[in-house]
């Protein structure tokens, strides 16, 4: 049996990840793929448990950077074990709303986390695990975070300062940079073009 594709769809608050996982999902069906959609931190029962802990902006403690990264990884871990990878291994694709390039950015590159330290977990839990295609939407900060607030109250991560979505923002565009089956598209354009630019991307992916 053909092992499935897994897809992922990375970005900041506001980017318009929602949207683009749509045309993603529009596109598989079209192919007559059988799919799952999943999300991070979250997409089992525990991990979505692990997801309340780390976005609830209610705590009365002070959640350490190094609790939120291993409870990233902990939900990621959950997450691989029963669902993506029997999924993956039926034949399935998997769509994601995130995966591990979003610890990369948020607790690398916001955090200031050493990569090395991410690495070690990163093997650990992935064991050289990655996706087939991931779609990156970029957008300033300033722009993402006014639309998110839109949307309504704000989680933990969403509170933190500008400083830090910038910081987070780099490290993603010097990761999509360095890697080929990361492919950038711009979250400030039409909604329209944005899609067009999905549609056409996924093309690609499938012809090559």
């Amino acid at each position: 049996m053909t092992r499935g594709k897994f897809i992922v769809v990375e970005g900041m608050e506001g980017a318009g990840k929602s949207s683009a996982i749509a045309v993603v999902e529009t596109f598989v069906q079209k192919l007559n793929h059988t799919y799952i959609k999943v999300r991070e931190p979250g997409g089992t029962p525990l991990a979505e448990q692990l997801r309340t802990i780390v976005k609830s902006a209610s705590h009365d403690e002070i959640v350490t950077q190094e609790t939120e990264l291993f409870l990233m990884y902990a939900s990621r871990s959950q997450l691989l074990a029963n669902k993506i990878h029997p999924a993956l291994a039926k034949g399935h694709w998997v769509i994601a709303d995130r995966h591990d390039l979003s610890s990369r950015a948020y607790q690398g590159g916001g955090r200031g986390i050493d990569e090395h330290v991410i690495d070690t977990i990163a093997n650990i839990t992935l064991k050289g695990f990655k996706p087939d295609l991931t779609l990156y939407l970029d957008i300033d900060p300033v722009i993402g975070l006014s639309r998110a607030k839109a949307r309504g109250d704000l989680d933990r991560i969403e509170l933190e300062n500008i400083d830090f979505f910038h910081r987070v923002r780099n490290k993603y565009r010097q990761l999509a940079a360095n890697d080929d089956k990361i492919i950038t598209i711009n979250a400030e354009q039409a909604i329209v073009k944005v899609h067009q630019d999905i549609e056409e991307i996924l093309m690609k992916f499938l012809t090559t």
